[in-house]
C-alpha cells in the first residue's frame, strides 16, 4: 500500500496511469510522446509504477506493452473509502450530478444509482427484460416486447396478472441502455411521466449498471425511489453473481 501511494502521489506518474486507461497495452515511445521528459525519465516512472504493481508489461517482439492494473486503486477504495465515506460520497455525488444535469426549468427531483456486477452486459440486460428473472429478483415480471413504442408493465406474480406499475419503451439498444417512463398503469400516456434509465457499461469482467430516475414528483417519491431501486439492484446483483437472490427480500426491510 506505501508503494502505490508514494506512486501515485507524482502527478506525471498519474497522467501515464490516465493515459494507459484510455488505451491500453501501449509501447514506452508511445508514452514518452504523451510527456514532455526524457526517455529515461519516463522510464523510471513506469518502474515505480511496475514496483508498485499498478502496471504490468507484456513482452510482443522486440516491444515491452504496458497495460494498467486497477486492482491496488480499488484496494484502496475498498480500505480507505467503502468501510467509512462510501454511502456519503455516492449521495454527494448524486447531487453533484443532479445539479449538473438537471433542466434547471424543471424543479422535479432525480435519482441515481450506481452499482458493480461481475456478469456480462448480456446478461444484465436479460436480467433487467425477461420475465421469470425479474419475477425471481424483484417480486414482479417486467412483461414487454421491449420495442420502443411498446408498453410494459411490472405484474405481480401472484397470479392475478395485475400490474403495480406500467410504461412506454422509449428506447431499447441490448444490451446497454433501455429508457422506459416508470408509472402507474392508468398513467401510461401521462403528458409528464416519470422516466427510467438503464446504462449498462462493460468494463473486462465487470458491468458498470446505471439507473438514472428522473421526473419524480415529489421528495417522498425520490426517497421511495432510493430505497428501491438499492433492494432491487441488491438483489439483481446477488442473483447473477452467486445464481441465488438474498434470502429475505430487501425492500421489506425495516428502515430504523
Amino acid at each position: 500500500m506505501d508503494r502505490v501511494l508514494k506512486a501515485l502521489a507524482d502527478a506525471s506518474r498519474r497522467r501515464l496511469l490516465d493515459s494507459l486507461r484510455r488505451q491500453d497495452g501501449q509501447t514506452l515511445g508511445q508514452l514518452c510522446g504523451q510527456l514532455a521528459m526524457a526517455r529515461q525519465s519516463v522510464t523510471q516512472h513506469l518502474a515505480v509504477l511496475e514496483d508498485a504493481n499498478l502496471i504490468s508489461t507484456v513482452r510482443r517482439s522486440r516491444e515491452k506493452l504496458h497495460y494498467l492494473n486497477p486492482v491496488p486503486i480499488h484496494d484502496i477504495q475498498r480500505r480507505w473509502l467503502a468501510p467509512f465515506e462510501e454511502p456519503r460520497l455516492r449521495a454527494l455525488a448524486a447531487i453533484k450530478q443532479n445539479a449538473e444535469e438537471r433542466d434547471m426549468t424543471d424543479d422535479k427531483p432525480t435519482f441515481v444509482y450506481v452499482t458493480y456486477i461481475h456478469s456480462t452486459p448480456e446478461r444484465v440486460w436479460h436480467a433487467l427484460t425477461d420475465a421469470d428473472l425479474t419475477a425471481e429478483y424483484w417480486g414482479h415480471s417486467n412483461v414487454s416486447d421491449w420495442q420502443p413504442g411498446s408498453r410494459w408493465e411490472h405484474r405481480r406474480t401472484d397470479g392475478s396478472g395485475i400490474a403495480d406499475a406500467a410504461g412506454k419503451v422509449l428506447e431499447a439498444d441490448p444490451p446497454t441502455r433501455l429508457v422506459m417512463t416508470f408509472v402507474a398503469p392508468d398513467a401510461v400516456d401521462s403528458d409528464q411521466p416519470s422516466t427510467v434509465t438503464f446504462a449498462i457499461e462493460p468494463y473486462h469482467d465487470i458491468v458498470r449498471l446505471t439507473v438514472t430516475h428522473v421526473n419524480l414528483d415529489d421528495e417522498a417519491d425520490r426517497e421511495a425511489a432510493a430505497s428501491g431501486w438499492a433492494a432491487v439492484l441488491a438483489n439483481l446483483k446477488s442473483k447473477l453473481e452467486t445464481g441465488a437472490a438474498l434470502p429475505q427480500p430487501p425492500w421489506e426491510m425495516p428502515v430504523a
